[in-house]
């Protein structure tokens, strides 16, 4: 069925329509009460998720480096969890949801709709079949009976239970036909008749309950007195709406305190209030979008028989209307198919629905959780109970997630977008710098030790006695100790050139690179982007703590180059183009490089051959495979590098033979080396040549 259909049933007549549920304990649904919470002190034996801002920033630290950006590591780690310090398994939203799902289909493949009105059918069989029984004693007298019977008399009961099976058997098929007629049946059986007044009763009572139901829980046995007090809650409630829509501020605590007792989960205000009267009336409209298009006729036709207060009818329309205008996203249109063989009667329709309300709702917030914080509008306590504790108490962490980073100075909140702060950039340097450590020897990479000693203008608070050629920077209170301990003391303290000491000085040998990263599409599909992202936020991380003052560029490069620097490197990502344009990329490294002093050199990253350049014009002009015209201008720009005395070290990835020609083309050309490695241990080359090359810097001084 169309949602329009049901939607259009419910504005003709489901106000004063709640399917009556007959011989079957009614039940209250579920209340959602406030959540309380209790402290006490910690003893050990609780248990929860031990998250710090540390180990969850190093837990994000990949899709930190692959996507380049705080909002999507953060979505990325909601949706597949994430692991504590002590090792347990943080739960994603994509586990809950499929979860959710699974839950879903169970119930609508397991049950159905046809116990709404299944009892009513079997109750009316019933009152016929006692009514039957009745005719056919009155059409077949017993032989002691028949002696002394009039015979004519005998042939006029026998003609009347005829004629009345045959007014049985005329009865509609539908359940509003057979109580109709029945209402209008002339009962031969004494027993039938009260029967079937007694389910009128019933019906006309569990109807009515079924629609106090949906403005009030609890509400049971109403008097006279009771039922017009009711219908005066509902006027002055509509009213309330009406006073808002003009702009009016209605008395909403003086209502709650004439009529607070109809509300036992005590609403602190019209807007909650309004929330959980619309909760409910949309449930009911879902139970009646979900039946089949016979069920729900035979069932208004049957409301429609049964309903007398025409002032109560009223009420609840124009209340489902205000509701409806005020809530449009409950879900009033909502329907579901179930297709199952266990029937459902009215009562666990209703719950049934508010399952499936919940379902849909928590579903429909955790696939539009873009961010920590929109978890926090979770409602716990039922995610507690449709999903469990630990995907609860997920969630609950899940939620701080944010808050906990930016508390400890990682991220920070400009204009509702996290970002990494400097310190975290330093962080995620230091980390991908020890990672690597990890995999090397001890006594490989550490602080470069010099070989000799000579001028320079870093001190190094060590001192030497003076020799011919030093530098005379005199230290002078070893000196004057010199001249005391030779003379014995006393004054004037005479110098003697025996006595001179000098401070000694690191020989510093200043170095400049730039670091050319290849971020073309095949990097990301060769999963070659994140570890020589991680190479260059190590490396960054190596010079800017153990050599300040060389200096570091950096420029990424696809189908055109581009300079980037520290701040924006967490952020780099690959690009959705083709095409490695080296040269232009060599292009923006010499400009850098010519402004530099010491030695230079550039560390390119790459894992395919020239595809682009820049024309003429200053477009890129990209083709594959590389055109004759690419490679004559890349290695146009490799001879510049080697005029102007600039090293190039190549670490190439996923290499074919087309690629080793030409990177050893430009080794040929410009005296710089070639590394062919794998993505798993690019660092390891990229680290061990850049300290050698410090090196072998101070050794050739």
């Amino acid at each position: 069925m169309e949602c329009g259909q049901g939607a259009h049933l419910y504005e003709v007549w489901a106000p004063h329509y709640i399917p009556p549920m007959v011989f079957s304990r009614r039940r209250h649904r579920r209340r959602r009460e406030p959540a309380h919470f209790t402290y006490s002190r910690w003893d050990g034996s609780q248990t929860g998720f031990d998250l710090d801002a540390d180990h969850l920033f190093g837990e994000m630290a990949d899709e930190l480096l692959y996507h380049g950006d705080v909002n999507s590591a953060l979505r990325q780690m909601m949706q597949n969890g994430l692991t504590d310090r002590d090792g347990r398994d943080m739960e994603g939203i994509r586990d809950m949801m499929q979860r959710l799902r699974e839950r879903r289909r169970e119930i609508l493949e397991n049950h159905n709709l046809g116990g709404v009105y299944d009892d009513i059918a079997d109750s009316l069989r019933e009152v016929v079949e006692t009514e039957r029984a009745a005719l056919d004693e009155l059409g077949h007298p017993n032989e002691a009976d028949g002696d002394d019977a009039d015979e004519r008399q005998h042939q006029l009961r026998s003609d009347t239970a005829a004629m009345k099976n045959m007014e049985l058997d005329m009865l509609p098929p539908d359940l509003a036909g057979q109580v109709k007629g029945l209402q209008n049946y002339d009962f031969e059986s004494q027993d039938a008749r009260e029967q079937f007044e007694q389910l009128m009763g019933q019906l006309r009572e569990q109807l009515m309950q079924q629609q106090l139901d949906q403005i009030a829980e609890g509400v049971n046995d109403m008097s006279p007195e009771d039922m017009q007090r009711l219908k005066d809650m509902m006027a002055e409630l509509n009213r309330m709406l009406e006073q808002r829509a003009n702009g009016e501020e209605p008395d909403f605590d003086g209502f709650m305190e004439r009529y607070g007792d109809f509300f036992p989960e005590n609403p602190q205000s019209l807007d909650e209030l309004l929330e959980v009267m619309a909760q409910r009336m949309a449930q009911a409209q879902q139970v009646l979008n979900s039946m089949t298009p016979e069920q729900r006729q035979q069932l208004q036709e049957l409301s429609n028989q049964l309903m007398e207060d025409m002032d109560l009818q009223f009420q609840m329309q124009q209340l489902a209307d205000n509701l409806r205008d005020q809530f449009p996203q409950m879900g009033w249109g909502q329907s579901y198919d179930f297709d199952g063989f266990d029937p459902l009667d009215m009562p666990e329709a209703m719950d049934m629905m508010g399952e499936l309300g919940d379902i849909d709702q928590l579903d429909n917030l955790l696939r539009g959780a873009t961010n920590p914080g929109a978890l926090a509008e979770v409602d716990i306590d039922r995610a507690r109970e449709l999903l469990g504790d630990e995907s609860a108490e997920s969630l609950e962490r899940m939620a701080e997630l944010a808050k906990l980073l930016e508390e400890q100075g990682l991220i920070e909140n400009k204009e509702g977008t996290y970002e990494l702060t400097p310190r975290a950039i330093r962080k995620i340097g230091n980390g991908a710098l020890q990672e690597l450590f990890k995999r090397m020897s001890a006594d490989t990479l550490g602080k470069h030790a010099l070989e000799k000693t000579g001028a320079g203008h870093e001190r190094d608070f060590d001192t030497k006695p003076y020799e011919y050629g030093d530098r005379f920077n005199l230290h002078l209170e070893k000196t004057l100790r010199n001249a005391v301990a030779r003379t014995g003391g006393g004054t004037p303290v005479r110098l003697h050139p025996d006595d001179f000491e000098i401070e000694r000085t690191e020989q510093l040998v200043r170095s400049s690179t730039v670091l050319m990263l290849d971020v073309s599409m095949s990097m990301a599909m060769r999963d070659n982007f994140l570890p020589a992202k991680k190479v260059t936020m190590a490396l960054h991380s190596l010079i800017s703590s153990q050599y300040p003052r060389d200096f570091l560029g950096m420029v990424s490069f696809s189908e055109v180059a581009r300079e980037f620097n520290a701040a924006t490197l967490p952020e780099l990502s690959w690009d959705y183009v083709y095409g490695t344009n080296m040269q232009h990329s060599f292009q923006i490294a010499r400009k850098m490089l010519a402004k530099q002093a010491g030695t230079k050199q550039i560390i390119m990253i790459t894992d395919g051959e020239p595809t682009a350049h820049i024309t003429p014009s200053g477009q890129p002009y990209f083709n594959y495979p590389p055109s004759q015209e690419t490679v004559d201008l890349t290695l146009a720009e490799v001879a510049k590098c080697t005029r102007e005395d600039i090293r190039i070290n190549t670490f190439v990835l996923d290499v074919t033979h087309y690629l080793q020609n030409f990177v050893e083309q430009i080794s040929k050309m410009n005296g710089g080396r070639a590394f062919f490695t794998t993505n798993e241990n690019l660092g390891d080359y990229v680290l061990m040549d850049f300290v050698d090359h410090k090196r072998s810097l101070v050794r050739g001084r």
